[in-house]
């Protein structure tokens, strides 16, 4: 964490000219009176080269360049290969996942909910990127963990019904449903691409109220935090 906790940052093996951050809920002064971001605030608040490109997250598996014309169209991952687009998701419990490669030349962003994993939006990411697996890094940012992620029969019969061995992100819960860990589905996915840098996938939104907004904890009431990663060759 950094600023007395306002943000924090990847602990991964990422080239120096790769940028990445994602905010805390101790950051008021991005957060607009309806509980979004305000990416203009962001911008001051990080130094950013540019305001980022924001896209409608709709916990699809649609992934757009980070260009102006993207700007508030629907998608739930963004990339480029450009120096000082910034890449940027939200999230509230959802799971944020960062990508770059080793030699720094491409970056990306992903909004991954369960319906976005469901439906591949990492791997599919991970093959617009057009790089060996093996080049890619990976990190895994603030989420809401297995223990306090219960989800019903749909949940559960949706994965295993494309993928019998996302039955190991599942346990049984106390009240006959689901303890889903978004961390071990996004590892998964990543591995099958070829990824073997994966960081990340300590946090947890729901139970550190200290730090991060929770959608399930405030009852949709609530922040946002934002995730974002560019290229920069400045400093």
């Amino acid at each position: 964490m950094n600023r007395e906790n306002r943000y924090m940052k990847p602990a991964w093996s990422a080239p120096s000219h790769i940028k990445a951050y994602t905010t805390t809920r101790i950051t008021p002064e991005i957060i607009t009176q309806d509980k979004k971001v305000d990416y203009a605030s962001l911008k001051a608040l990080l130094d950013l080269p540019a305001i980022p490109i924001k896209i409608r997250q709709t916990h699809s598996d649609i992934i757009l360049p980070a260009l102006t014309e993207n700007q508030n169209k629907e998608a739930d991952a963004i990339w480029t290969d450009q120096p000082d687009q910034v890449c940027t998701i939200v999230t509230a419990d959802c799971l944020p996942v960062l990508l770059t490669h080793r030699q720094g030349t491409h970056v990306a962003a992903i909004h991954a909910g369960w319906r976005g994993l469901a439906k591949g939006i990492i791997p599919k990411t991970v093959q617009k990127l057009n790089l060996p697996g093996d080049e890619i890094i990976a990190w895994l940012g603030p989420a809401i963990s297995q223990p306090c992620y219960e989800v019903g029969d749909e949940v559960h019969d949706e994965f295993l019904s494309s993928d019998p061995q996302a039955a190991s992100a599942f346990i049984p819960s106390v009240n006959q449903r689901w303890l889903l860990d978004l961390y071990a589905i996004a590892r998964l996915q990543l591995k099958r691409q070829g990824v073997t840098e994966i960081y990340g996938g300590e946090h947890c939104t729901f139970s550190d109220s200290k730090n991060f907004f929770s959608y399930r904890r405030e009852g949709g009431i609530q922040g946002q935090m934002a995730t974002l990663i560019w290229i920069s060759y400045n400093n």
